[in-house]
């Protein structure tokens, strides 16, 4: 796992909990706690599955959290006393990826899976730079999960699915493997036919939704509920739509409708993890987000306007920001 915060954390730790050799790279207090205390993790129940030492409740299912013992994972802040590896869960942040890029060389051996899980489109194409295409599965989380603290993992919502393929969606012995230990950790893996489409579906829902929650500073109810921003997110989500298919993906003609539906069932207190770090004044995943929709559109002559603005707006916010932490010594 590298990147052993809420994704890999989460999801590291199922494994771990169900018996498989886990390795964790961290750093700091949070690899102290993870040699002496182990994992805790905490959130809502999931469904049953054999998981080891995370125990069933009365309902069959797994509790709201579990946690694994020290000596039933390994933690090291070194790669070449991790690796090599069978697969090697890449669990950082878009903006984090260049300085993990170097950490992957000691975990690779023939035959390893890079899977990626950053939200965006680019990321795979980035790494299978540093590795090659053959090693990247292309994937993406589907959970809410953060690190609360040293050694300890908040799970706050999500199925806590995993979706990935190869790179060209055809079936592979590694793909079923890992679809198989993650399915046998409670943990959820789905293989779609076509992981590129599952991936700028999502693509389509968080980088509209996070763009426009960052500029008006509005929590999910209050964008769906008024007719000018709930127009300005679907213009926006069309523009990511228009932009799939110029790459050569098509998404379903309704999927902005769809979207829409299912924006409309999320919490209305809710917020991007975007809004939330631009509002905080942190790096953020923007270029990632609305500044790919912008770039790729530019390249294949697709018009963003509405990704456009809102690219502009708070690209200026977060060199404004930039500028405070280096002032502060932060950055």
């Amino acid at each position: 796992m590298v990147g052993a915060g809420g994704i890999g954390g989460y999801f590291g730790g199922r494994l771990a909990a169900a018996g498989h050799d886990v390795r964790f790279i961290a750093r700091g207090r949070h690899l102290e706690a993870l040699r002496r205390d182990g994992l805790t993790v905490e959130g809502p129940a999931t469904p049953a599955g054999p998981a080891g030492g995370a125990s069933a409740d009365s309902s069959g299912g797994l509790p709201g959290g579990f946690s694994v013992p020290a000596k039933a994972l390994r933690a090291t802040a070194d790669p070449a006393g991790a690796g090599p590896a069978d697969v090697v869960l890449l669990g950082v942040k878009t903006w984090q990826l260049p300085s993990a890029l170097p950490l992957l060389k000691p975990l690779m051996k023939d035959g390893t899976a890079v899977l990626t899980t950053q939200n965006g489109v680019e990321a795979p194409a980035e790494v299978a730079g540093a590795v090659g295409r053959d090693a990247v599965l292309p994937g993406s989380a589907k959970i809410i999960a953060y690190l609360e603290g040293p050694g300890r993992i908040r799970h706050v919502g999500g199925p806590g699915s995993l979706t990935f393929g190869e790179w060209d969606n055809r079936p592979s012995e590694r793909v079923e493997a890992l679809r198989q230990a993650l399915d046998g950790a409670g943990a959820t893996a789905v293989v779609p036919e076509d992981i590129w489409a599952e991936l700028w579906a999502k693509f389509l829902f968080v980088a509209p939704l996070g763009g426009l929650g960052a500029v008006t500073d509005a929590p999910i109810g209050a964008l769906r509920s008024r007719p000018g921003t709930r127009r300005l997110l679907a213009d926006a989500m069309t523009e990511v739509q228009q932009v799939a298919r110029a790459t050569g993906t098509v998404l379903p003609e309704d999927i902005v409708a769809t979207t829409l539906d299912f924006v409309d069932r999320q919490p209305a207190e809710g917020t991007s993890s975007l809004q939330r770090d631009i509002a905080a004044g942190l790096p953020s995943e923007l270029e990632a987000w609305t500044g790919a929709v912008v770039r790729l559109g530019a390249v294949h002559s697709v018009p963003t306007p509405v990704n456009g603005f809102l690219h502009e707006v708070l690209g200026l916010r977060e060199a404004r920001a930039a500028e405070r932490r280096t002032e502060a010594g932060t950055a």
